[in-house]
């Protein structure tokens, strides 16, 4: 794979390792992030930090964004000193959960500048991350996803969703909402089981050889909840964020989602009782405070 000049705005959690793998692949990669040690552990032969995510546009024809939120993601691209007010930028891929509506606004503008917008949210969580198995929706012309897509080959498998703008981020908000769906109905199927005297690792396990099983089960309670630590690494605010997103562009669409929406409620409780850095698997506590009882192994 020819290696490249890239751009990447945003050093969290996920953009991190998407950087590392990055620069891994042989690329030189021209980062920003607001906090100024967001990239010390990054291979410094491969990086070069920019002041700006404009210099960081000046630089780099494709420039990557992994940031928290819509808002935040139209600054960066069209406020002041975005992306747009650089002078070498061509293609923008948004690797953010930023929903339809913003997308579209966002290609639009671009659009009119000669920018091309990708739409191209990833799953998979920190892990996929640093090793390279998320999977990543796309949706852009496909002339630019053929251009694109050897360099998103070191994130994961992609999945092409078509040219309009948004529909790789219904795809995602869809399964995110699936995500945190299945926290809650196991914990309630948990909850039950515990106080019945069952042993929640074993009911795991059942669940896991049956026609239950989940990523909830699979993954997450056993890293995350039956150890107590609520540490899965996706911030309850995230999680709220995204599945709102979803029941409202479901309602939009004129489609019912009213499973969804008791998820957004759900979230919108544990980000009230245990704050929105809270982790999203914390939803379980709220199961937890109900039912009296702990599903601990």
């Amino acid at each position: 794979m020819q290696t490249r000049t890239l751009g990447f705005v945003g050093l969290g959690r996920m953009g991190a390792p998407m950087v590392r793998r990055l620069a891994e692949a042989g690329h030189h990669v021209i980062v920003h992030d607001r906090r100024p040690d967001a990239a010390a552990d990054l291979p410094g032969n491969s990086i070069s930090v920019a002041a700006t995510a404009a210099a960081v546009a000046d630089e780099a024809e494709v420039v990557f964004c992994s940031l928290p939120t819509p808002p935040i993601v139209k600054e960066v691209v069209l406020g002041a000193d975005g992306l747009t007010s650089g002078a070498k930028a061509k293609v923008v891929i948004d690797l953010s959960t930023t929903g339809p509506s913003m997308a579209k606004t966002i290609a639009a503008e671009l659009a009119g500048r000669g920018i091309a917008w990708v739409d191209a949210p990833v799953s998979g969580g920190i892990a996929g991350a640093r090793n390279g198995s998320l999977a990543v929706m796309v949706s852009c012309k496909k002339s630019v996803f053929d251009e694109i897509e050897p360099v998103l080959a070191n994130f994961g498998k992609r999945f092409y969703c078509g040219e309009n703008a948004g529909t790789a981020q219904v795809a995602k908000l869809g399964n995110n909402m699936i995500a945190a769906a299945v926290i809650l109905l196991s914990a309630e199927a948990l909850a039950m089981g515990v106080k019945s005297g069952l042993d929640p690792r074993v009911m795991c396990d059942i669940i896991n050889a049956s026609s239950g099983r989940n990523s909830a089960t699979q993954d997450k309670f056993p890293r995350a909840v039956l150890p107590g630590t609520f540490d899965f690494g996706f911030a309850t605010a995230l999680s709220y964020k995204d599945v709102r997103m979803c029941v409202d562009e479901a309602e939009n669409l004129g489609v019912p989602m009213v499973a969804g929406s008791l998820v957004r409620q759900m979230l919108a409780a544990t980000n009230a009782r245990f704050g929105p850095d809270s982790d999203f698997t914390s939803m379980v506590r709220i199961v937890e405070e109900w039912a009296g009882i702990e599903i601990r192994a």
